[in-house]
């Protein structure tokens, strides 16, 4: 039986049905679902199976899970232990495997793929020493590529896979030993860890290093003199003032005055810009495409990954942006020539010769991302073809011709004083025709000629401040890491995701919370190789050695654990220091805004029951208190309410988006208003005349609540929901439930 290995369970589905001489069986194994067919050439039968990505993962043995008796020291030479993480693939491919006579390993190539595609082949080789096995590469799921990669296979490239494999236990290592070593030091365990990690801290610092240059950012405030003119055929224009900035109010103030009723044209200036075609797809600049139309680096190679598996672009992880001499380029475009991109692909095949752009980027992998095959719009959701689209029209923009425009350059005296227009006009649309994304507008200005006098029909100054730098996007942050070594073009998303979901940065561009200023501050002073891209790209370096065949993975792996521990020898040393700077900082991340009764801080808290509620510092003389949502990490945002002066406040759940909580005050006077209204709308209840009517408080609710010196309805009407909950440990919904009853 010949046994074929695709990464995922789509990918398998798509190449049985491209081999099969007709449509192949689906054959349940163990759970699994394979596809199975009988070449009429061959003696044995074929069967197709999709993994899950990695079925196996990298973990430490159970004794080091304890965090409170296991040094961070002992993780970095801990035995590195593999688990199995999907069950019934494990054992599909043990069943076949036994039968197997020869295997064909059909996983993406890369390095993750090759490691995923050896890890599968290991759990084979197990049950089935003598198995043979070979290797297939392709860069699209389309029958033409198949085809060919199945009539040439090749071997595995085991030094590619044991790259793949030290990076992960690299990171297990640098990750777990790092982040015990904080998140026990700052006394953030459980759910609440403080993450560190080989790619994501330094990364992370980036973000915070940028925060602090904003921070630092002093404004200057400068002044603007514009007019608006009009010609004889009441055409307007609207110039500015050659001194762009006035530094001066008064010197702004001295040109305004003189600005007189005419004003005449001293110099027109007209000429071309040539705007060159952009270069081919590679991960990084599509997930630069991608997120200035609005999606997220995660989200657009989610997307990316469901449109190559469904055979309609080509693999989107690649640092190329050369396309091969192996990709018939007029027979791909000609795919393209019926379908809604018709007009553009038969405008390209009319050039007598199609000669694409050529990046700087070359490798032999996979080529720039490309439309492998047309795709019809009722074939993908409004995600998918907007992301589809874009790398169609890339695609062919490439081929393109440049965009030309006309440009032109007016200045005029007013009054002696020289003022400045710039008109620009898209006169060859080139490959702006078929790539329109964040086109520059035309800036259109009348037919003007030296001499000319035009009327001044209006004048302003207006007066506006310097900028801080501003924050990181994501495609712009992706496309820094590439230059700095920081991660791999499969990896750099998902660090990003990662600063997401820790809680670390929140909105787009990425801000950081006051918990990422804490640990990025930490390690900055008292281990700052973390923080440096140096490091990790040395290691990205070693890793490549490794792929390339000139370092043993070994060796790679003891100078990481060499350098780890060096890193946490200087954290030992300032131990005390850290775990100050730490527990400080994080308490930072808590305050949000002063008290409206009292003046202290309000801070996020927990009561003794766990349930989290904004309080004051000034508790037990003041008890202004807010509630909070039950769950998700609350991040406190630097926008403050106008009219409460709070911070506003952000929820993050994992795998949902953010939810705006906004400012807590708001929030819960809007709650009261639309109970009240709810209630409104109820008919009328009698109000309980005594506690123990009260539905839901029996004796002994009503002992608790005597102990706290509620003994009427009155007194539980105006009690505080949050401090009562305290001190009767009664949940606190269930006080504001009975307070609505005899309300």
């Amino acid at each position: 039986m010949h046994l074929i290995i695709a990464e995922k369970h789509i990918a398998a589905k798509r190449i049985a049905k491209i081999l099969a001489p007709k449509e192949p069986k689906q054959v349940r194994v163990s759970g699994m679902d394979t596809f199975e067919y009988k070449d009429p050439d061959a003696e044995d039968r074929t069967v197709v199976m999709g993994l899950s990505g990695h079925i196996v993962q990298l973990d430490f043995p159970k004794a080091y899970n304890n965090w409170q008796k296991v040094d961070a020291n002992e993780l970095i030479d801990a035995e590195v232990i593999t688990t199995p993480t999907h069950v019934k693939i494990v054992a599909a491919l043990r069943k076949l495997g036994k039968e197997a006579t020869h295997v064909t390993i059909a996983t993406d190539y890369d390095r993750e793929g090759e490691l995923i595609g050896v890890e599968a082949l290991n759990i084979i080789r197990k049950v089935n020493p003598d198995v043979e096995f070979d290797r297939v590469f392709y860069s699209a799921i389309t029958k033409t590529e198949i085809e060919e990669a199945f009539a040439n296979p090749a071997s595995i490239d085991f030094d590619l896979a044991d790259a793949g494999h030290s990076r992960q236990v690299i990171d297990l290592v640098w990750g777990a030993s790092l982040t015990r070593y904080l998140s026990i030091s700052a006394g953030r365990l459980g759910k609440l860890f403080l993450s560190v990690g080989r790619v994501q801290s330094p990364t992370l610092a980036l973000i915070v290093d940028k925060e602090k240059e904003r921070q630092a950012f002093v404004s200057k405030p400068y002044w603007e003199v514009n007019a608006i003119l009009k010609d004889s055929d009441d055409a307007m224009v609207n110039v500015q003032h050659k001194n762009s900035k006035f530094w001066e109010k008064e010197e702004a103030d001295a040109v305004m005055e003189v600005i007189g009723d005419k004003a005449s044209v001293s110099s027109v200036e007209s000429s071309k810009k040539i705007d060159k075609v952009p270069t081919p797809f590679n991960t990084t600049e599509f997930i630069g495409a991608a997120s200035s139309i609005g999606f997220t680096a995660s989200n657009a190679m989610r997307i990316a990954e469901s449109l190559y598996t469904n055979g309609f672009i080509s693999y989107p992880r690649t640092d190329n942006t050369v396309y091969p001499a192996s990709i018939d380029l007029r027979a791909q475009i000609e795919i393209f020539s019926k379908g809604p991109f018709k007009e553009y692909a038969q405008k390209l095949l009319a050039k007598d010769e199609l000669v694409p752009t050529r990046g700087k980027k070359e490798t032999t992998d996979h080529p720039p991302i490309y439309p492998a095959s047309l795709a019809k719009k009722s074939e993908l959701n409004e995600q998918e073809w907007k992301l589809y689209e874009l790398v169609v029209r890339r695609f062919f923009a490439t081929f393109a011709d440049e965009a030309e425009w006309e440009t032109m350059k007016v200045r005029f005296d007013i009054s002696g004083e020289e003022f400045k227009a710039n008109g620009a006009r898209l006169v060859q649309p080139g490959w702006r025709w078929y790539y329109p994304y964040n086109a520059p507008q035309d800036r259109l200005l009348p037919a003007l000629s030296e001499g000319d006098v035009l009327d001044v029909t209006g004048k302003e100054m207006l007066d506006k401040e310097t900028q801080p730098p501003g924050r990181y996007g994501q495609g712009r942050l992706i496309k820094l890491m590439e230059d700095l070594g920081l991660g791999t073009k499969a990896t750099r998303h998902e660090i990003i995701s990662k600063l997401y979901s820790r809680a670390y940065v929140h909105g787009n561009p990425l801000q950081p919370t006051k918990t990422s200023f804490a640990v990025i501050e930490a390690l900055e002073k008292y281990a700052p190789t973390i923080t440096k891209h140096d490091m990790t790209s040395q290691l990205e370096e070693d890793m490549n050695r490794i792929a390339e065949g000139n370092v043993k993975e070994e060796n790679v792996l003891n100078e990481s654990r060499k350098m780890l521990h060096e890193v946490l020898a200087e954290l030992a040393n300032n131990s005390e220091n850290i775990s100050e700077s730490l527990r400080a900082g994080l308490r930072e991340d808590k305050v949000i805004g002063e008290c409206p009764d009292c003046g202290s801080k309000l801070m996020v808290r927990r009561s003794k029951r766990g349930s989290r509620f904004i309080g004051c510092n000034g508790y037990p003389d003041c008890n202004f208190s807010l509630p909070l949502p039950k769950s998700g990490q609350i991040i406190v945002t630097e926008k403050v309410c106008e009219e409460h002066g709070i911070n506003h406040v952000k929820i993050i759940n994992p795998g949902k988006r953010p939810w705006d909580l906004g400012c807590p005050q708001c929030n819960f006077i809007e709650w009261k208003k639309t109970q009240e209204e709810e209630k409104a709308k109820q008919p009328k209840v009698p109000i309980p005349d005594k506690i123990t009517d009260v539905p839901g408080i029996g004796k002994v609710t009503a002992e608790k609540l005597k102990n706290a010196e509620i003994n009427t309805v009155d007194e539980l009407r105006q009690a505080n929901a949050i401090e009562l909950s305290k001190i009767t440990s009664l949940p606190a919904g269930k006080i504001m439930k009975w307070q609505e009853l005899v309300t």
